[in-house]
Parts: structure tokens; sequence; C-alpha cells
């Protein structure tokens, strides 16, 4: 069998499919944020999972590929998952700062080859975690001029939801690299049964908030179900299956420079020369973490004599 092709430039499809993902989701804050004013925020994400649902099964009716038990196993518990991270996530930034959220939930970025490494008992070099670690001293810059506050239960929640993301993209790369997976498949039951679970929760506010939301918060709403929730998770099953956990999380964990681009660009925010200085140590260390990651994956495991 010959040896898997090294991609060009370091950057392979599923590389570049994870950083489209992480652009989409950078653009979610901006409309996640506008959108928090007109309801609440369990309404929301129920109103994004449902419209998002129904596009995925749409999109799923034109190949109607049979779904295996691995895939229904695995959609309930990514599904789940997907759901209360999400929660946390929200419910945190609520009692938190978005500094220290933002510097919190970028645990995932070094815990994540912590965990793949744990599972798969294949150690990346100390080179990799030397660049996970740029990474997040990027994220810092680029969100410290909000300033810090005392750690509270916000802090330790999305300490919880970091932890738990890890876990998400840890398990999703062993499970489904290598496998007959579809990722369409997965994502299809991923999201109905977040959008399932979504629907348990105050079904009154998302109604109130459906009605009185207007034509500009139903685009959001679009933009929100269509490209960041099927499209998006779409693109990141795909891109798991065909990299590794550890590159996925730190292709992702760009996703804070975009969120920052477009607030800039969109939302006429304003950044320093500490948050370029940020966004730049995060795009470095991501490329050169993941070029470290290729080498070492592509890199043939002699036998023991």
């Amino acid at each position: 069998m010959s040896a898997p092709k090294k991609p060009r430039f370091g950057i392979s499809p599923g590389d570049f499919m994870l950083l489209l993902v992480a652009a989409t989701w950078g653009g979610s804050y901006l409309a996640v944020k506008q959108l928090g004013e007109a309801g609440s925020t369990t309404a929301l994400m129920t109103l994004r999972f449902i419209p998002a649902a129904i596009f995925l099964w749409l999109f799923w009716l034109k190949n109607r590929t049979r779904f295996t038990k691995p895939e229904l196993v695995m959609s309930l518990g990514f599904g789940i998952s997907q759901v209360v991270i999400l929660n946390m996530e929200a419910v945190s930034v609520h009692l938190t700062s978005a500094t220290n959220g933002g510097l919190i939930i970028s645990l995932a970025i070094i815990l994540t080859p912590i965990a793949e490494g744990a599972l798969s008992r294949n150690w990346l070099p100390p080179r990799f975690f030397l660049a996970t670690v740029v990474a997040v001293i990027g994220v810092a810059l680029l969100i410290v001029g909000n300033g810090f506050v005392a750690p509270n239960l916000g802090d330790f929640i999305m300490l919880g939801a970091a932890l738990l993301r890890t876990m998400h993209f840890a398990l999703a790369g062993r499970f489904t690299q290598g496998k007959p997976v579809s990722a369409l498949n997965l994502t299809v039951l991923q999201v109905t049964v977040s959008a399932v679970v979504m629907c348990f929760f105050n079904p009154g506010q998302t109604i109130q908030a459906a009605l009185s939301y207007s034509a500009a918060d139903w685009w959001l709403i679009l933009f929100l179900s269509l490209f960041c929730t099927a499209l998006g998770f779409i693109g990141m099953s795909w891109g798991i299956k065909h990299t590794s956990a550890s590159r996925t999380s730190l292709l992702l964990g760009t996703e804070p420079v975009f969120a920052t681009l477009i607030a800039v660009w969109f939302g006429g925010e304003l950044m320093g020369p500490i948050g370029v200085l940020g966004a730049a140590l995060i795009v470095g260390a991501t490329y050169w973490g993941q070029a470290i990651e290729a080498k070492h994956r592509l890199t043939p495991v002699l036998p023991a004599s």
C-alpha cells in the first residue's frame, strides 16, 4: 500500500474545510449578539436548530444514503453533547466576561491533543504543544483589551464546556477516521437530536421570540441555521474524518481571529496593535502546529525489533 500523499503547502482539503467552518462560526458571534436583544438564548438556539434540521433532511433526500447503526449511536451522543456545550457556553457568557470566557474555551486547543494522545497512545512531538501554547497566547492578546474579572461560577461553567468540547473532538476523530461513516448522515442525525432536545426547553419563549422577530432577525437565523449549523457541522464532520482531532482543534482555534475581523469590518468595533499581534500569533501558530502534526501523522511507524 502506498503512503498517504502529503498535502501541498501543508493544507489538505480537510484543513481548508475546517478553516471555512471557523470563519463561518466566527461570523456567528455578531449574529448571536444582535439576536440576543430580540429574545432568550434558549429560543435563539431552538430556532437555530429546527430550520437547520429541516434543511439537512431535504438535502439528505437527494441521496438517501442508508443510516448505519454506528451513525445512529454516535449521532445520539454527539447531538446531546453539542447541545450541552452550546448551552454551557451561552450561560457562562452571562455570568463572566468575554475575556475570561474566550481564554478558558481556548484551552480546548491544548487539551484536545492531550486527549487524542491518551486515546491513541501516540503522543505528538513537544513542538506541537509549544504551538498550541503560542496560539492560546494569541487568543489572550486578541481579547485582553476587554480586561479581566475575578473568577466566578461562569468561569467554571466555561471550563466544563472546554473539557466537553475536547472530548467531543477527540471521540469524533477516534470513531470516524478511517471508518465507513457518512459525514452527511452523522450531521443530519446529530442536528436533529439537538433540535428535538432544544424543543423541550421553554417552548413558550421560543414561540414568543419567533412571533417578535423582525425580517432582519430571521435573516440572521437563516445564516445561523444554514451556514453556521447545517453546512458548518457537515464541514466539521467531513474535516475531522479527513484529518485528525488535534489538527481540527488547532484549525478551529482560528475562530476568534475571524470573529474579531468580522466584528471590526461589519460591527464597527476597533482592534488595536495588541489585537493584531494576537491574530498573527494565532494564524502563525496554527499553521506551524498543523504542519508538525501532518509530518508526525504521515511518518510511518517502524515496527519494534
